[in-house]
């Protein structure tokens, strides 16, 4: 029978009809291309073959073909263990991750196993010596995702690092910066620290309210020209939610590490935005008098009373909520930009259509087009105002149409921005929750440092004794020596029988 191809050749546990690989240190001249190699990985047994081997002879399993003509050196340098009699190499790595890997000898290229985490199974691809070139786009893509997510692992827990810690060569000012910013910008730090946070979002709160009651009549009290303006106590409230909001900034920006990266921030952007028109209208107030008449001083300075109204996105800096939504509209540019375009399309066709059908009644509300946009807006988004309605069969025919292709156009893109929110939410809550960890292991590994290491590390197999001289070459029986990679677990010896918390969370 023909020999079986691709992956069903890899799985026979006995090649009876191959050359076999030599003997250690022996010089053989066969052809590579008919030896067969005999690997366990992670206690799976599997039957290479050198000319599917040899396509890619800077991979680790190509260069096992030639390795035995160097000796045992060698041999070790490749893998975790060689049985002379069986003439068997022993990998302590992943199966499931080496069955992906080797795809790469009869397909050329590599796909990643769902449940594997990638960045583990990058460094099983590097172990083994396979180019990531070989992976494909959308495991490449998965890859990348979870190098950001580390990332941020990481400077979420160097951000906590620097929190915590404190250099006694630093100056009494910078220390004091590093106070106030983490008192300001930390709430978590402190017990003080959370009170200023609620009062801050109090005190926005409070000036939203006040703006919206200043501009009731019954509230409003009149000059000495008979204008209505505000009462003087909502303006005084006003005045001292400014001050604070002042104060808050003025502190953060000394206190800031990096002033250029705080003033371009969005969310202090808005600070600014928030709190300088009340200082621009009262610098108009009393000196803008004097370079303009008095009726533009109050346009100008009821103009910029109307920017107050960006102080309400100042809740956004207290609210994890209003960030995550924020974050999800950006990420949800494309589905809104197909639904202003379903819009779009809706609005200039069946507004069209109403004008058309609309023109054979004398007292029609469809003077032209472009007012009719009004009226398919107002139909299509579900609203109704009623100023502009059809009044003819045909016309209200259009309009039923309208109302329900605008339901459907509005419901399509929904589904996939509440999917961003609710993944973009999650994923706050693992990077928070994995950052935690981070720091509680890397305390464990500490605390148990001068106790001697439990589960076995790097420095803990290179530091044991070394073999007594005149031994037999190691066996599969002998101790594994240490893998090329930082996700090898080293296996327990019969005097530690638990793993640490670090390993088992590898």
């Amino acid at each position: 029978m023909p020999a079986e191809p691709g992956p069903a050749r890899a799985g026979r546990m006995d090649g009876s009809g191959e050359r076999s690989l030599p003997e250690p240190g022996s010089q053989s001249s066969a052809a590579s291309d008919d030896i067969e190699i005999v690997v366990n990985v992670g206690g799976v047994r599997q039957v290479l073959y050198g000319d599917l081997l040899s396509q890619y002879p800077e991979t680790r399993l190509a260069e096992l073909i030639n390795c035995l003509a160097g000796g045992y050196d060698t041999i070790f340098s490749l893998c975790d263990d060689y049985d002379p009699g069986k003439r068997e190499f022993y990998f302590d790595r992943d199966p499931d991750a080496f069955k992906c890997v080797i795809e790469v000898y009869y397909f050329g290229e590599v796909h990643m196993k769902k449940g594997i985490c990638p960045i583990c199974f990058k460094n099983e691809m590097d172990f083994w010596k396979v180019d990531l070139k070989f992976l494909d786009d959308c495991c490449k893509s998965h890859l990348s995702e979870k190098r950001e997510e580390l990332e941020e692992i990481a400077r979420r827990v160097q951000l906590i690092l620097d929190d915590l810690g404190v250099d006694a060569a630093e100056g009494r000012w910078r220390r004091c910066q590093k106070c106030v910013w983490k008192f300001l910008e930390k709430p978590e730090s402190s017990c003080p620290a959370r009170v200023v946070a609620v009062l801050s979002f109090l005190l926005i709160l409070v000036s939203s309210v006040v703006m919206c009651m200043g501009t009731i009549p019954e509230l409003q009290v009149l000059d000495a020209e008979g204008n209505r303006v505000e009462h003087p106590t909502l303006e005084n409230v006003e005045t001292a939610c400014i001050g604070w909001f002042t104060l808050e900034y003025l502190l953060r920006l000394f206190s800031s590490p990096n002033k250029l990266h705080f003033a371009l921030s969005f969310m202090n952007i808005v600070d600014v935005l928030a709190i300088l028109p009340f200082y621009v209208s009262l610098t108009l107030t009393h000196l803008g008098a004097r370079m303009m008449e008095l009726t533009n001083v109050q346009q100008a300075v009821q103009a910029l009373r109307i920017m107050r109204i960006a102080r309400i996105f100042k809740l956004a800096r207290h609210s994890s909520g209003l960030q995550t939504l924020t974050y999800a509209l950006k990420r949800s540019f494309k589905e809104l930009g197909l639904l202003l375009m379903y819009l779009a399309v809706g609005i200039f066709v069946f507004s069209a259509l109403g004008y058309t059908m609309e023109q054979s009644h004398p007292e029609t509300l469809f003077k032209s087009i472009p007012q009719s946009f009004w009226w398919a807006i107002i139909t299509m988004t579900t609203v109704g105002y009623g100023d502009i309605y059809p009044k003819t069969t045909l016309g209200k025919l259009n309009a039923a149409i309208s109302f329900l292709c605008g339901v459907i156009a509005i419901a399509l893109p929904i589904h996939p921005i509440i999917n961003n929110f609710v993944r973009y939410y999650n994923k706050q809550r693992v990077l928070e929750t994995a950052a935690k960890h981070e720091l509680e292991l890397m305390e464990l590994n500490s605390s148990s440092g001068g106790e001697g290491k439990t589960g076995g590390s790097r420095s803990d197999l290179d530091n044991l004794p070394p073999e007594p001289a005149g031994k037999e070459a190691p066996s599969c029986s002998s101790r594994l020596k240490l893998s090329h990679s930082d996700t090898f677990i080293p296996l327990l010896t019969e005097e530690k029988h638990h793993r640490t918390r670090l390993q088992s969370c590898k």
